[in-house]
């Protein structure tokens, strides 16, 4: 059978926290991707918008773990993160775009429920797929530091593409989805499966990819995305920090 893509997300995405001093407390969303090291041992590695890291002050967040026991009850049990250390990002910034990974060791469930490199979008998805304004996009996250249920499952959302062209990525490397986004929902992967609607024309397509990460609110309340491709850069760095040399590109 082949994987929902929506479900799988839904359980690879997680809330990303860290307390203020007046009892408040700075939001956002991740994802977790299994991306084997070059030597093909396994790496779980967190994804989300780095503005979300950068916004954090503290060395320490909470990361939002929800655990089923036996009879299938539910707890959410956050745990903490380290993401500095004296000062220094132990996270890794794409050098262009509002990317920031992580390699991190997750809890065997969450480990299990990383979605697969594969499934992000290359520079070649938007057009093998024929996507176009006006194609529906999802994506899940904690907007304004809620989520769907006392578990900490992510809240689901749905908008449809508002840019053109698309492509080339190169030129193109952000993209805009008709999406009210409120604080929490940056970090948060956007994606398409065969269940969500294309445009009138269109045929149906019943792939599934993740198109990029929720990284903007345009006063319009229209999200910006960032290209997953990105991602993809980004989590190389992991193993080439000297991979990336070329010039930045303007996103807007």
């Amino acid at each position: 059978m082949e994987p929902d893509l929506t479900i799988e997300l839904i359980n690879a995405t997680v809330q990303i926290e860290q307390p203020l001093p007046d009892g408040r407390r700075t939001v956002g969303t991740g994802f977790l991707v299994e991306a084997p090291t070059p030597d093909g041992k396994p790496r779980t590695v967190l994804v989300t918008a780095a503005h979300v890291f950068d916004q954090m002050a503290g060395d320490e967040v909470r990361i939002g773990w929800r655990f089923a026991d036996s009879a299938g009850t539910w707890r959410y049990a956050p745990g903490p993160l380290q993401i500095r250390t004296g000062g220094h990002p132990l996270y890794t910034r794409h050098p262009t775009y509002d990317v920031a990974v992580m390699s991190i060791t997750a809890p065997p469930e969450f480990a299990r429920a990383a979605i697969p490199l594969s499934w992000l979008a290359d520079e070649r998805s938007f057009d093998d797929w024929g996507l176009g304004p006006g194609d529906e996009m999802m994506t899940v996250g904690y907007p304004l530091g809620q989520s769907s249920n006392r578990a900490g499952f992510p809240i689901l959302r749905t908008g449809r593409l508002a840019s053109y062209p698309l492509t080339p990525i190169s030129q193109f490397p952000t993209f805009l989805v008709d999406l009210r986004v409120l604080g929490g929902n940056s970090g948060g992967p956007v994606f398409m499966t065969g269940y969500t609607r294309r445009r009138p024309g269109t045929e149906q397509s019943n792939e599934a990819f993740i198109a990029g990460v929720l990284t903007k609110q345009l006063d319009l309340e229209i999200g910006v995305v960032t290209h997953a491709l990105y991602v993809r850069e980004a989590i190389g760095l992991l193993d080439d920090p000297g991979l990336l040399v070329r010039p930045p590109v303007s996103t807007r």
